[in-house]
């Protein structure tokens, strides 16, 4: 592997690594060869993956779940708005904002190795940590990947696709650094091929970045790498060469686990009724990212006075509402949100609690005396063509011990709105790049 740069401010601008405006082919190559007709017929065949939840095995309430959430991921948001505020607009990067909310099962490698990735839909890298590995994570359920121990590792080439995709320095493979938002630390490796497998269904030539430790910043706190299914060339979806994914989220308070599809299982059926689709929208200055035409919120009966501007995407990249599958809860621009937060005061005239922790919910309840519920209003987030009535336990939590109810939404701390996935459970999430919709089912995820 080659020598680190020699200052820091070279080894910050080896940190941006990917190049805007890349375009791919929806029959990838790896090594300037396409996908063979085995992967092909794997992505007709479809793969079904499960979820699980970071908590889900421990003993939390619906409302300790809630809390726990939100402190992981207190840095997402905020890191967010940063990348849009920070970037040329003819560059982006391979980010990982920062999360541990849903990790999918997966194996490397010939013989296949285990492991626990996170599954992001805000980020392009699939990664993992490998050996040699002085700098690894805490320990994991598992070793490192160890390349030597597979027979179908390879380095990419320096005229690969893949390895065009990102700058950084390439002699006998393409050396990267990608830096790590949420913890704000700088992790370096190379990009490299293997064989991933997916509950079974085994995908050769997976591009991948082989991390081998921290060089900036502090140490990580994650699982052992991260699955990347947000738009760039380096995703997942991208190198599957299929535009379409979906998951089912289970309730927050569950137990059983999600369930993520791509491949022909990833679809939904449109005739089965209910189903809601509203157009995805791509910022050209991060490209990563999900985007919706978010354009008005209802409060039980009374339609908020949210001036049309509000939630727009913007020419120069900033503002507009991100789907997001690793962040807890909800946040909107604090315009929006006083709007929400006054009405469902208005409406259900409940004693208001103050918020001591800065990461709890910005609007909490205490319920009457001796009541274990309470009536709530509606809420209906209206996208373009399409409305969407979310249950009650998709906005509400409820801790019956303190008799606290709190609304699953927040203040956002920059100009970018994003739907969290509280809002997403239960329902059949669609994304389809070749039509650029997302699309919306209601669905007993535990039952799917």
């Amino acid at each position: 592997m080659a020598s680190l740069p020699p200052s820091l401010s070279s080894l910050l601008f080896l940190t941006i690594v990917l190049v805007a405006m890349i375009s791919i082919s929806l029959a990838r190559t790896t090594s300037g060869q396409t996908v063979d007709d085995h992967q092909d017929q794997l992505m007709k065949t479809g793969i079904k993956i499960p979820l699980n939840n970071i908590d889900s095995h421990g003993r939390f309430t619906e409302f300790e779940r809630l809390h726990r959430a939100m402190n992981r991921g207190s840095s997402r948001l905020q890191k967010f708005g940063e990348m849009v505020t920070s970037k040329n607009p003819n560059i982006t990067s391979t980010v990982h904002p920062g999360n541990n909310e849903f990790l999918m099962s997966l194996s490397i490698g010939t013989p296949p190795k285990p492991y626990y990735a996170v599954m992001d839909t805000s980020s392009d890298l699939i990664w993992i940590q490998c050996k040699p590995c002085p700098q690894c994570f805490p320990p994991q359920p598992t070793q490192p990947y160890n390349p030597q121990n597979s027979s179908s590792f390879s380095t990419l080439s320096c005229t690969s696709t893949l390895c065009k995709a990102v700058e950084g320095s390439c002699e006998n493979g393409c050396l990267i650094f990608y830096y790590y938002f949420g913890s704000g630390s700088l992790i370096q490796g190379s990009l490299d091929a293997e064989t991933f497998t997916f509950d079974k269904v085994s995908v050769p030539n997976i591009g991948f970045g082989c991390m081998e430790g921290v060089v900036a910043g502090n140490q990580l706190n994650q699982p052992a790498g991260v699955v990347g299914l947000g738009r760039g060339p380096l995703s997942l979806v991208s190198q599957l060469a299929d535009p379409m994914f979906s998951y089912c989220l289970t309730s927050i308070n569950g137990t059983k686990p999600s369930t993520l599809l791509m491949g022909s299982q990833a679809s939904v059926n449109f005739s089965s009724g209910g189903v809601k689709t509203t157009p995805l929208i791509q910022n050209p200055v991060i490209p990563t990212f999900y985007y919706v035409a978010l354009q008005g919120i209802t409060v039980g009966s009374v339609k908020l006075a949210i001036n049309e501007t509000t939630f727009a995407l913007n020419a120069n990249g900033t503002g507009g509402v991100i789907i997001d599958s690793g962040t807890s809860m909800t946040y909107l621009v604090e315009s929006a949100f006083t709007l929400v937060k006054n009405e469902f005061i208005s409406q259900l005239k409940l004693p208001v609690l103050q918020n001591s922790n800065s990461t709890g919910p910005d609007l909490c309840f205490k319920m009457p005396s001796g009541s274990s519920s309470v009536q709530v209003p509606s809420l209906v987030f209206h996208f373009k063509d399409a409305d969407l009535d979310f249950p009650r336990e998709n906005y509400i939590i409820a801790d019956s011990r303190t008799g606290v109810i709190c609304l699953a939404m927040g203040i956002s701390s920059s100009d970018i709105s994003i739907i969290g996935n509280i809002q997403q459970q239960n329902f059949l999430v669609v994304y389809d790049l070749r039509k650029e919709t997302l699309s919306f089912m209601p669905t007993e995820c535990d039952k799917f």
